[in-house]
Order: structure tokens, then C-alpha cells, then sequence
């Protein structure tokens, strides 16, 4: 008895989206190289190259060199040929930004917003920012690979409901991914806004770094975990949730990392010492001009961060640490007291050559990283398997379609 053999499999597409990951570096090669880096036989090469190029993901670019005879074509990644939404969502602002598919931004909309205000509101001008920046730079929109957006609180990066958010009142166990797509029918991605960043900031500033622990600062205070060169987010999502760590040298009042060393717990310090309310936003700018008290505070935070660091650095050995959020760039006195702090407290082998360093991807850093997070869920090798077998799948009904209609 005969068995049916699998269409892709006779095709040689099989295997199209190993061969697309040595692409999606972006360097041009020739089929001839292409053979030799995978050891695969040419004609294989030949059909799988022909399966990327038919979903538009690969194209040809001008001949190489001749080395004598008929010079070869080179083919290469095709960044272009989707386009990714990003979002990137804080307490206080939101930043919806279009990409290319190597996470290059292309245009953003900012906007002040309060992240309390609820998902219905904040999602929808989201989705209208959204379709304004498609518009504006003239993108169909059936070309959109898809959304991928960061929030200030834990989510369940499988359903990518936030859970419990401490700052996101009206937010717990919303269905974002849904809500999206009812106006933006695309697959959609959520994730907490430090992974988000721990992403986009190795890819803009540390791409060799494999082992990097992203600490943010600001609003609220949260980690992101990159370990053997992927993001760890643990069993439910919440790893790096090191804002509700207790510090052990505050042990004694319980209160834990966000309650001592974020933006709101320094103003607050800040308002008690002062006898005037200090909105959480003007404390950069009040150690900036050396008021004695800010400069204190900062350096106790700074302090407590570093506790928790050390115990992270302990852990997990990363080689980079960078600490990001507003406080986190702007604050010298917060980078200080993690580097003393970390450099005391973690053994000697973890330290030897560790950096400590402030965040450097700049404002777009966020949007980057969300785009980054939906690429590499749609892009990668199963998923473009998936996508030449549907492709395979479609022409064969088709071609059966015409034969039947014959």
C-alpha cells in the first residue's frame, strides 16, 4: 500500500525556514554559497529559496562578483516586504510606532496618557495612532505582519491579558490581543514593557551580549531576563519582577524594591521633607539641580536597587546590566549606588567582568523591542514552515479546483 507523501515534502520546502533564519541576517549570498553554509544539495537550495520567494520574504539583488564564467545572483532577506505595528505603553506615555521587519523604525506617534484611564480608551487611540501611521506612509494593510505592544504591568505573555497590574486599574485580565483585532485582524502580541525594552535594547546597543539583565526605573521598577540570547519570561510570564523583591537591609518596615527606590517613593520622600507636593515627574529634574535632599534619596535608591541587583547578578551572571527608565538614564546618583552596591555585595567571579551601564537605545528602544517580540514569533523557522505549507497547501486545491472544472 502506498502511503501519501506530504506535498511540502516533495517540493524540498521542508526545512525553508532554517534556511531562511541564515538569511535574516541580511547579507546577500549566492545559491552556490548558500550550499556551502547549509550542506544541503543545490536543487534543495533551488526549491527552497523559490518557496521564500513566492511569500515575499526573499528577493534577488544584482550579480556578485564573476570570478570567471556566468556571474551568480545573489539573494537576500527582503525587510521590506511586511511591515510590523509597535506599541509601547507606560504609565504616563505611549508611543505607537510602524517597523520594518528587521525592527526598524520607520515613524512613531507619542502622546501623554494615563495608563489608568482604562484599556478601552488607551487601545483605542492605539489602534487609530495605528492607522493613521499606516495611512500616512501609504502601507496596505494586508501587508501588516502584525501588533505587538508592551504594558507597565505583569501579563500572561500566552494570552497576553495583564494580570493583577499594580498601576492599570480596569486592565486585569483584559483581552487585549482581541480587542486589536477586532479593527486590526492581524496576530497580536502583549508583553510586560521591561521585556519589551530588554529586547529592543540588546538589539539596538548590545547585540553580542547573550547573557543581559535590563533593569527599568521609573514609574515602577521591573527587570527583564536575557539568558543564552532569548528573553526569559519564566513559567506564567512574571520573571524579572524584582519591583515587589523585598530589600533585605529594609527588611524590617517590609516594604519592597517599588515602595522604596521608584520615581512616586522618592517624590513622596521628597513632599515629606519639603512640606510641598513633588509630582512623581519632577524628580529627575530636582536632583538635577543638586537639591541635597533629591541627591540623598537618589543615592538610597540607587542603594536598594543595587540589594536586589546584586542578588540577580548572583543568579543569573549576566555580563551587562544596563538600567533604563527615566530615573534609570537621568540619574547618576541611581546607576552609582547600583554599581557600589553590586560590585560589594556579588562574588568576584559574577563581577570580574561585569558592566554596569545606563541604557543607550534611546526613546525608541520600546517600539523596537515590540516589533522585535512579533517577528520573532512570526518569523521563525517553524513559523515560516507554516506559512510554505499553507502557500503549498493553497495551490495544490487550486490547481485541483482547475482540473476539476475542466
Amino acid at each position: 500500500m502506498r502511503h501519501r507523501r506530504d506535498k511540502g515534502a516533495e517540493m524540498g520546502t521542508v526545512g525553508a525556514g532554517d534556511l531562511f533564519r541564515i538569511l535574516r541576517d541580511g547579507s546577500p549570498r549566492t545559491r552556490g554559497e548558500l550550499v556551502d553554509e547549509t550542506g544541503l544539495a543545490r536543487t534543495t537550495v533551488v526549491v527552497r529559496l523559490a518557496a521564500l520567494q513566492e511569500i515575499g520574504l526573499v528577493s534577488s539583488l544584482g550579480n556578485a562578483a564573476s570570478s570567471g564564467g556566468r556571474p551568480a545572483s545573489r539573494v537576500a532577506f527582503d525587510a521590506s516586504a511586511r511591515t510590523v505595528v509597535a506599541v509601547d505603553l507606560g504609565a504616563t506615555h505611549g508611543v505607537v510606532g510602524i517597523t520594518d521587519l528587521r525592527g526598524e523604525v520607520r515613524i512613531t506617534e507619542r502622546r501623554e496618557l494615563d495608563i489608568a484611564a482604562g484599556p478601552q480608551a488607551t487601545l483605542d487611540w492605539v489602534i487609530e495612532a495605528a492607522q493613521r501611521l499606516l495611512a500616512d506612509l501609504d502601507v496596505d494593510p494586508s501587508t501588516v505582519l502584525g501588533v505587538g505592544i508592551g504594558v507597565p504591568g505583569p501579563v500572561q505573555h500566552s494570552t497576553g491579558r495583564p494580570i493583577r497590574p499594580p498601576i492599570m486599574p480596569g486592565w486585569d485580565g483584559f483581552d487585549i490581543p482581541a480587542f486589536v483585532r477586532e479593527r486590526i485582524d492581524v496576530p497580536t502580541f502583549v508583553d510586560n514593557d521591561v521585556n519589551v525594552l530588554a529586547i529592543g535594547e540588546r538589539a539596538t546597543s548590545w547585540p553580542d551580549v547573550d547573557d543581559l539583565l535590563f533593569i527599568k526605573v521609573s514609574t515602577g521598577i521591573g527587570a527583564g531576563v536575557i539568558s543564552g540570547g532569548s528573553l526569559q519570561r519564566g513559567a506564567q510570564g512574571s520573571a524579572g519582577d524584582i519591583g515587589h523583591v523585598q530589600v533585605p537591609h529594609y527588611s524590617l518596615d517590609e516594604r519592597d524594591l517599588e515602595a522604596i527606590a521608584s520615581a512616586p517613593a522618592i517624590a513622596q520622600e521628597l513632599s515629606a521633607a519639603s512640606g510641598e507636593r513633588v509630582p512623581p515627574g519632577a524628580v529627575a529634574e530636582r536632583i538635577r539641580i543638586g537639591a541635597p535632599v533629591a541627591i540623598a534619596a537618589a543615592r538610597d535608591a540607587g542603594r536598594a536597587i543595587g540589594e536586589v541587583a546584586a542578588m540577580c547578578v548572583s543568579l543569573l551572571n549576566p555580563s551587562t546590566v544596563v538600567v533604563g527608565g527615566r530615573l534609570g538614564v537621568l540619574v547618576q546618583e541611581i546607576i552609582a549606588g547600583v554599581r557600589e552596591v553590586v560590585y560589594k555585595r556579588s562574588i568576584p567571579l559574577s563581577t570580574q567582568y561585569l558592566n554596569i551601564v545606563p541604557a543607550r537605545g534611546g526613546i525608541d528602544a520600546g517600539v523596537r523591542g515590540a516589533a522585535l517580540m512579533v517577528i520573532d514569533e512570526l518569523l521563525s523557522p517553524e513559523a515560516i514552515d507554516r506559512m510554505v505549507a499553507d502557500l503549498v497547501g493553497r495551490s495544490s486545491s487550486g490547481q485541483r479546483e482547475s482540473s476539476n472544472s475542466r
